[in-house]
C-alpha cells in the first residue's frame, strides 16, 4: 500500500488537469446516481391498497389528492440550485413514469400549467393506457380553445398570480371572461388565487365557476399591500405562518369545491415526515369534505408519492 507521502507525490506528478478530471468524474457519477428515479413501492407492498378518497367536480369523480406540476417545471421556491435539480430530474420520460406511479398509488388527476411543456409527457402517458384526468392552469382567454383542443383537460383554471394581479388592477372582468371561454369550450372552469379576497369576491358575485384553487399562502401580498413592506429573506416570497388559516376560512364559506395548494409551504413543512403529515392533517381538517389538495412531488430520494397517498387515505377520509 502506498504511503500518504507517495500518494501525494503521485498526485503532484499527474497535474491539476487530471485532478480536475477525476473530480469531474466523481461529481458526474454522483449526479447520475442521485437522479435515478425512486420507484413507487406501495403497489409491491400491498396488492390491494385502500381506496383513495375522492370528490366530485362537475361530472368527474377524482382523487382528493391531485399531483401538481411546479417541481416538474422546476419551480422549487427555494432558489435556482433546487430549480435546476428539479428540471434535470423531470425529463419527459421520467415525468411519464412519475405520473404512472401516481396513478398506481390511486392519484387520478394531474394539474399542469403549460400545454407546450406538458404534452411531451401527457401524450406517451395516454399511449400507455393511462386514465388520468388533467386540469390546465394558465391565463389569457385567447389561449383557452387551443389548450383544450391540444391537451384535452377536464377543466381550465385561471392562473392564481394573474388573478391576483388583474383584481388588484381593477380588471377582474378579464378573469370572468376566461371562465366564460372555458365553458364555451365544453370544459369545467375554475379560478385560482393566492389572495383570499379574490376567492370571496368571485363567490359573493355569483360567478359561474365550477371550483376554486386556493393557495395556502398569500404570495402576491405586495401587489395589494404595497405599503406593508416587511423586510424578510425568503427569496422575495412572503410565506407567513397564519396565511393558511385566512385562506381556509374563506374555503369553508364558499359552496364550490376548492383545491388547496402549497399546503406544504413549498417545502417549508418538509423537514421530516411528521411535519408533512401535520400539514396534510391541517389541510384536511380545515377545508370542506368536498374539497381536495394539489401537491407537487419530487421523489428524488424518497417515495413522496406513496407517502402522500397514504397521508390522504389516512387523513382525507370524508366523514
Amino acid at each position: 500500500m502506498k504511503t500518504d507521502t507517495a500518494l501525494n507525490e503521485q498526485h503532484s506528478k499527474t497535474g491539476s488537469t487530471d485532478r480536475r478530471g477525476f473530480l469531474a468524474q466523481v461529481v458526474g457519477l454522483a449526479a447520475a446516481t442521485a437522479l435515478q428515479p425512486k420507484q413507487y413501492v406501495g403497489a409491491a407492498e400491498s396488492a390491494a391498497p385502500a381506496p383513495m378518497p375522492a370528490i366530485q367536480i362537475g361530472k368527474h369523480r377524482i382523487s382528493r389528492l391531485v399531483a401538481g406540476s411546479n417541481p416538474i417545471l422546476g419551480y422549487s421556491y427555494s432558489g435556482q440550485h433546487a430549480d435546476r435539480q428539479m428540471k434535470d430530474y423531470f425529463t419527459p420520460e421520467r415525468t411519464t413514469e412519475f405520473l404512472q406511479n401516481c396513478e398506481r398509488a390511486g392519484i387520478t388527476t394531474h394539474q399542469f400549467a403549460d400545454p407546450d411543456k406538458a404534452l411531451p409527457y401527457i401524450r406517451p402517458l395516454r399511449e400507455r393506457g393511462s386514465k388520468m384526468s388533467f386540469i390546465c392552469l394558465h391565463s389569457g382567454r385567447e389561449k383557452v380553445k387551443d389548450a383544450v383542443e391540444r391537451a384535452q383537460p377536464i377543466a381550465m383554471v385561471h392562473h392564481g398570480g394573474a388573478t391576483d394581479r388583474l383584481f388588484a388592477a381593477g380588471k377582474a372582468g378579464e378573469v370572468h371572461d376566461y371562465v366564460k371561454a372555458a365553458h364555451d369550450c365544453g370544459v369545467l372552469a375554475g379560478v385560482s388565487a393566492h389572495n383570499p379576497d379574490c376567492i370571496k369576491r368571485v363567490a359573493d358575485e355569483g360567478w359561474e365557476v365550477d371550483f376554486f384553487m386556493t393557495c395556502f399562502y398569500f404570495l402576491t401580498r405586495k401587489m395589494v399591500h404595497k405599503d406593508a413592506d416587511i423586510p424578510m429573506l425568503d427569496f422575495g416570497l412572503p410565506f407567513f405562518k397564519d396565511d393558511p388559516k385566512a385562506m381556509t376560512a374563506v374555503v369553508r364559506q364558499v359552496k364550490q369545491p376548492c383545491f388547496g395548494f402549497k399546503i406544504l409551504g413549498s417545502g417549508r413543512h418538509c423537514s421530516n415526515q411528521q411535519t408533512v403529515r401535520a400539514a396534510f392533517k391541517f389541510a384536511f381538517e380545515n377545508i370542506k369534505p368536498t374539497d381536495g389538495v394539489i401537491v407537487g412531488m419530487f421523489p428524488w430520494f424518497f417515495d413522496e408519492v406513496g407517502a402522500n397517498a397514504q397521508f390522504t387515505r389516512e387523513l382525507g377520509k370524508r366523514a
